[in-house]
């Protein structure tokens, strides 16, 4: 890490200047909590309202990014504002808000508005509806769904939908999360609504009803009852937290605190800022802190004098004048969006366009926690060259007031951008306002445009304000043509602004004009900054062909030519879904089969759920932080730790010196290829070379950048293209070959070949990784408390590095927040690192990696490729597959063997090819160490399946659905390894999905849209898949459980697996309570530990159900054998209580010990016997998609989802798994890409500013799931007969992938493009919009010069 950037000093006499202008002010924070009345005289100027929160023991609020991104750490501060003079309950991102922003504000917590006992109803309808699953989320959405019903208790159904835009989850697909949040809109909990069992809503009869249930009253002047969900606690608005009625009076004091490194200052009055601005011209402003907070964080800026002007009222007052609107610089980004909709109804529409422009740009800038804080002048000062107002400002010739203490200048915003983050603005200055002209009311036209790697909440690609001025006659008067993302600065396009001057607007040849000039004035070449060339220069002449069209159409002249399909963009409905809730009832017993909540759901809503890094802090902890290296490949040539540990609170440096032995370093399962820290060579950037230790974890990373590390650059290989031509394998070969493919080559009708490449995904668990390391004063014990699906091996590893038997160390986990396979291996990284360090000290260690260390170090997806050679007869049947399927092992090889086993374990999809010889290799780079991620190598295989299928499908001319058909496996064939499919449901479900559907009708309505729609086009695509359920490496196909009944009849129950969110220990206590026929709540799991159930595997491939429920049912039965002479004695009705009582007095043993290993399962490599799986879960997926292929902008419209999860434990829980599993999917397929930037060889997507997982608004637009049912499942030999669930439904997500794939088809083809396509995964915006072939496209595309390279590499 580079040394913290200072800022530069400060002449002695201006310290002194500023002492005398803030010496009257006050020093003390006063704000409530939760209702309660907090007074802080010594406040910590470095820490965050979040770091504050969880350091007084309020964990509820959790890290998720530090960024402002995820939305997990999200908090509402209720406060009267000064610009709409009423109370407003802003949700806010704790992460980034600095304390000083809270003064005279009432700060509320999760768990300041509920309680397990005492729930909120938002609180509980999230829990009940299933829309938590780790939890790790679930509080920052509680908080954003507390804000909205605060601001507004009866909300309508698209605030709700849109009230989410600032938080993520990765767990649950949204679905749940946006049901239960709409059971409170207005719409829905009308009891008047013909949903509820009314005689309809005004809503729903169009206004005819008499007034709005919004208004509370009816006709009769009787207040509507709120409906309220059969099950859900009545939602109460008059029972809130009030405002506390002494901030109504609060005394906004100027506030002047701090210590020796850092001061804050909080003037309140304009006159006061501009005093401290002129003492001391270098201060740091600080509004919302949405970007200083992330510099300080990422970046290391000490900024040593804070301003925060959040409280000044007279920058956030605004006023309509006779000809522009003047706003406050300070305003909240989200009373600006108030405003303008109150300036275009007061201006009107013609006059209120660049209002309307900014309402658009707000719409889909950040999320609303960061527009709640977000002002304009913060936008304006860090002079980002993709802010999303600043063109808007600029085109619509804005004008910036800055005041300094002894002027005023007004400074045009199109003078304002001097270079990259350089401004005008004086340095004395302030921005306190901006005029913003109107329109004129007749031929003046203003439209802004965006385009981001994913809908909501992310940073523009490239953004444009267009504007432009015609006479009567339709000639250019004037003209602003201002695009972001384009250079380093918010820029006019000044050729094409100079060429339309004069220029007649309805004549043809002004628009090949513009876009000639444009070129000229984007000529970006392929190595560009920020990379995306071509499709950059496609959206700046994609957005004027929309601007240009759209003014055409609103001229109504005769004379114009309008293309109408350009106008517009896509634009989502209320996203809504179904899900078959009766699918169990055949098979329904007491507890199994129901629909039941996530056992730990009511506490994740209320915050009390706890996770690693919320245990509470030990006596004498030290914090740690990783030092990492900087480079892909290099040699080690000297560390230093010298400069870090002089630094206050720093205590030690650990690094591979502090081992017992240098072969303790070595780790990696199943081969020990890697190293806990690195010794003399680094062979990936974020490789662990130490550890500092320091009494915080601030100190802790102040110390790790001050590590000064010498290297000497070694050749780095990233792709696996490189990594081919330079024949950089791990050893590992596997192949499978059946039949002979040779034969079948020479005699087929056809041979096609083609390449298969995918790229990686990166976990995004919302909890990164974490360790509390405890050690004891006896033997070398040590306890761990880590964030781990493993914790067995986590024990094994710990126990080598700190030199003790295994049976000294005691890994615990309670739950995760999130795992998807990313700390399967990955964190017994971090754990060995600390157990080293707790040895070492003999003091306890935590460490919890920030986003960024957690992507560096922890690995994703491996990306894959695949050469595929396919023999094909005119019938349509495959006759043979030829394939060399190859993964980006990274740097180590981790688990990338069964990966690829597994890929090529799959690559048939669903179907019957006789004659297979596929092989697979890993390649070895110097990349982070991919790692497992839910479906584990089996979505790659089954990707490679998919893309030959559609490319020789189009090849041959056979619709895809049909070609898939003909192909498709019969129940009872064999796989290419050999393997009978039993139960095979597949056939049955692709028939039913498409019945369900209306598949065929809306393939034709679809070709019908195509035909008349030029630049919007729709897709559809019908996905099967089948994937195997078992360990590939045997001897992990085997589990134990712990079984304990107390005297009072309460049953404490252990097992080996561990809870992620995917509902295991929820599922694991029904099965427990069946058995011993007992209720569920007499159940309890403590947590996941070594020294109760020992020699585990880790919770992975979809087994953990099949495999601990079996140990469970089996320490049951043994008690149940022991317990049956007293049920007999005592009768059917006799409680656990008494069967306990009465068995205790007996002297019998009330403990039972269970164990399961899979039966049948042990495949040979090479000769292909034995059977490779216990059974295959199946499933089918259809989508459909619209993509505009103007932007490469896409929604999807509809999902279909069905499953066989054979009989289902508990079908609340499966359903969630589909869900979420399909969206991330989706996620893999589309909007996730991971990047590295080429000159440092680091790795670019490290945090959600970067790297897209899907949002509430991603998902699909109508999703319908469902569960097999009906049939027999007589071969099904697992607990209860239900099927592993977690890992199967992921690949269907790549339906959304092939109905994009299906639309871009149609594009290609309209611009007669007919070669086959052959699409890279993920299909981002960028290759969307690049793989279609219109003249927009084609005189955008910017090929490489001699020798250059992109600015990024995908690997």
């Amino acid at each position: 890490m580079a040394p913290g950037i200072v800022e530069p000093a400060v002449s002695v006499a201006s310290t002194r200047s500023l002492i005398s202008v803030t010496d009257a002010y006050d020093d003390t924070l006063r704000f409530y909590l939760n209702g309660t009345k907090v007074t802080l005289d010594s406040a910590d100027p470095e820490v965050t309202l979040l770091e504050y929160l969880r350091g007084i023991g309020l964990t509820g609020t959790k890290l998720g990014c530090a960024e402002g991104g995820c939305g997990a750490c999200t908090v509402v501060v209720s406060q009267y504002n000064p610009t709409t003079k009423q109370i407003y309950h802003a949700s806010v991102n704790a992460c980034l808000a600095p304390l000083v922003s809270v003064d005279g504000k009432h700060v509320i917590t999760v768990e300041g508005i509920g309680n397990v006992k005492q729930p909120h109803a938002a609180q509980e309808r999230i829990a009940k509806s299933n829309g938590s699953q780790c939890g790790f989320c679930t509080p920052g959405i509680v908080m954003s769904l507390y804000a909205l019903l605060r601001n507004d208790p009866s909300p309508t159904e698209h605030e709700v939908e849109e009230a989410f835009d600032g938080n993520l989850c990765r767990c649950t697909g949204y679905r749940p999360i946006l049901d239960a949040a709409q059971s409170f809109s207005a719409e829905r909990t009308c009891g008047k609504a013909a949903a509820n069992g009314g005689g309809g809503c005004c809503m729903e009869k169009n206004g005819n009803g008499g007034g709005c249930c919004k208004s509370g009253v009816d006709d009769d002047q009787q207040p509507i009852k709120r409906f309220t969900p059969p099950g859900f606690i009545e939602y109460k608005p008059d029972t809130e937290l009030i405002f506390p009625p002494t901030l109504r009076k609060h005394d906004f004091k100027p506030l002047a605190f701090g210590n020796k490194r850092k001061k804050w200052f909080r003037p309140v009055t304009l006159q006061q800022l501009l005093e401290i601005k002129s003492a001391y011209p270098s201060a740091k402003i600080i509004g919302g802190s949405t970007e200083t907070q992330i510099e300080i964080k990422f970046k290391a800026m000490q900024y040593t004098a804070s301003v925060f002007v959040g409280d000044i009222p007279e920058l956030r007052q605004y006023s309509f004048e006779d000809d522009y609107l003047e706003i406050g610089g300070n305003v909240v980004l989200t009373d600006l969006e108030k405003i303008a909709k109150e300036a275009v109804k007061h201006y009107g529409e013609a006059r209120g366009q660049p209002f309307a422009a900014i309402l658009k740009a707000i719409r889909y800038f950040a999320g609303r926690q960061i527009r709640n804080v977000g002002t304009p002048a913060g936008n304006l000062a860090t002079a980002s060259p993709i802010s999303d107002l600043n063109p808007v400002f600029v085109a619509s010739n804005a004008t910036l007031i800055a005041k300094s203490l002894d002027k005023t200048t007004e400074i045009p915003m199109s003078e304002f951008f001097k270079g990259y983050r350089v401004t005008a603005l004086p340095p004395d200055a302030v921005i306190a306002g901006l005029r913003i002209p109107t329109a004129k009311e007749k031929g003046e036209y203003m439209r802004a445009y965006k385009q981001a790697k994913r809908k909501d909440d992310d940073i523009a690609i490239v953004n444009a304000a267009l504007r432009v001025k015609l006479n009567d006659a339709y000639v250019v008067e004037s003209v602003s043509l201002v695009y972001g993302g384009m250079a380093p600065i918010t820029i006019a396009a000044k050729k094409a602004g100079e060429f339309l001057d004069g220029k007649k607007w309805t004549d043809p040849a002004t628009l090949e004009g513009v876009m000639g000039a444009l070129e000229e004035d984007f000529d970006l070449r392929f190595g560009v900054p920020g990379g995306m060339a071509t499709y950059r220069k496609s959206l700046a002449l994609g957005f004027f062909y929309k601007f240009y069209n759209e003014v055409l159409a609103e001229l109504k002249a005769e004379e114009a030519i309008v293309d109408a399909e350009a106008i517009g963009e896509i634009e989502r409905i209320i996203s809504h879904g179904s899900k078959d809730h009766a699918s169990a009832k055949a098979y329904e017993q007491k507890i199994l089969g129901s629909e039941r909540p996530h056992v730990a759901a009511m506490k994740q809503c209320t915050g009390e759920a706890q996770y690693t890094d919320d245990i509470p802090v030990q006596k004498n902890e030290l914090y740690g932080c990783l030092v990492l290296s900087t480079k892909a490949h290099a040699k080690l040539i000297s560390v230093d730790p010298s400069a870090a540990l002089d630094l206050p609170g720093v205590a030690d440096y650990v690094d591979h010196h502090d081992l017992p032995n240098p072969q303790a370093n070595w780790w990696g399962a199943p081969v020990c290829d890697e190293t806990f820290f690195a010794v003399d060579e680094v062979f990936t950037a974020g490789q662990p070379i130490g550890i500092i230790l320091a009494a915080s974890a601030k100190q802790a990373e102040a110390g790790a950048r001050a590590v000064k590390v010498e290297y000497e650059d070694l050749q780095a290989i990233f792709t696996i293209e490189e990594a081919i031509e330079k024949e950089s394998y791990f050893e590992h070969f596997r192949y499978i070959i059946k039949g002979d493919t040779e034969k079948a080559f020479a005699e087929a009708d056809h041979v096609f070949t083609g390449i298969a490449r995918m790229g990686g995904q990166e976990h995004f668990y919302l909890e990164t990784q974490a360790v509390v390391c405890v050690p004891k004063l006896e033997d070398g014990e040590m306890d761990v408390f880590s964030s781990t699906q493993n914790p067995t091996e986590t024990q094994a590893y710990v126990a080598q590095v700190t030199g003790v038997d295994a049976n000294k160390i005691v890994s615990r986990v309670k739950r995760m927040g999130g795992g998807f396979g990313g700390k399967e291996t990955r964190s017994v990284q971090l754990a060995g690192i600390c157990a080293v360090a707790a040895k070492k000290t003999g003091r306890p260690v935590r460490c919890m990696l920030n986003r960024d260390e957690d992507i560096m170090t922890s690995g994703q997806r491996h990306p894959f490729l695949g050469r595929w050679k396919v023999a094909v007869n005119n019938d349509g049947k495959i006759q043979a597959l030829d394939a060399d399927v190859i993964n980006n092992g990274g740097w180590s090889q981790d688990l990338s063997a069964a990966v690829v086993d597994r890929a090529l374990s799959h690559v048939d999809g669903v179907y019957m090819i006789p004659n297979i010889h596929v092989r697979g290799r890993i390649a070895k780079t110097n990349t982070v160490s991919n790692t497992a991620f839910r479906g584990f190598g089996g979505p790659q295989g089954m990707f490679i399946a998919e893309s030959y299928m559609s490319e020789v499908a189009d090849h041959l001319n056979i619709p895809v659905e049909k070609f898939r058909e003909i192909n498709m496996y019969k129940p009872g064939e064999e796989t290419h390894f050999n393997q009978e499919l039993k139960d095979f449901y597949v056939p049955l479900m692709y028939q039913q999905v498409q019945d369900e559907s209306n598949y065929a009708q809306r393939r034709q309505a679809i070709e019908e849209f195509n035909a008349t729609h030029k630049w919007n086009k729709r897709g559809l695509a019908i996905i099967p898949t089948k994937f195997g359920i078992s360990f590939t490496a045997l001897f992990l196909n085997q589990a134990g459980a712990l079984v304990h009944i107390y005297h009072d009849g309460s049953i404490l129950l252990a097992h080996g697996g561990t809870e992620m969110g995917q509902g295991l220990h929820t599922k694991m206590t029904m099965i427990a309570a069946e058995a011993l026929q007992v209720p569920q709540s007499s159940v309890f799991i403590s947590e996941t530990a070594t020294n109760t159930v020992a020699n585990t595997s880790s919770t992975a491939a979809s087994a953990s159900s099949d495999l601990n429920g079996y140990a469970i049912w089996n320490a049951c039965e043994q008690l149940n054998e022991r317990l049956a002479p007293y049920r007999e004695k005592l009768g059917p009705d006799a409680t656990m209580k008494q069967l306990a009582h009465a068995a205790y007095f007996d002297r019998v043993n009330l403990s039972a010990n269970g164990f399961y290993k899979t039966p049948d399962i042990g495949y040979v490599w090479g000769p292909n016997t034995g059977q490779m799986f216990f059974y295959f879960t199946q499933g089918v997926a259809a989508a459909e998609v619209e993509i505009d292929t103007l932007t490469g902008d896409w929604t999807c419209l509809r999902a279909d989802i069905k499953m066989d999860v054979g009989r289902s434990i508990n079908p609340a829980i499966d359903y969630g798994q589909i869900e979420g599993a399909f969206v991330q999917g989706q996620g893999l397929f589309t909007t996730e890409e991971m990047l590295w930037h080429r000159g440092s060889g680091q790795i670019f997507t490290r945090g959600p500013g970067a790297y897209k997982i899907p949002g509430f608004r991603d998902v699909p637009q109508e999703m319908n799931v469902s569960l097999l049912k009906d049939v027999q499942w007589e071969n099904l030999r697992t607990i209860q007969r239900s099927r592993g669930v977690g890992e199967p439904p992921l690949f269907m997500g790549s339906a959304v992938f092939f109905a994009i794939r299906d639309a871009l088809k149609a594009a290609r083809k309209q611009f007669g493009e007919e070669e086959v396509l052959s699409l890279v995964s993920p299909a981002t915006v960028e290759r969307i919009r690049v793989s279609c072939a219109d003249p927009i496209i084609q005189r955008a595309r910017v090929e490489p010069r001699e020798g250059e390279k992109s600015f990024f590499i995908a690997i």
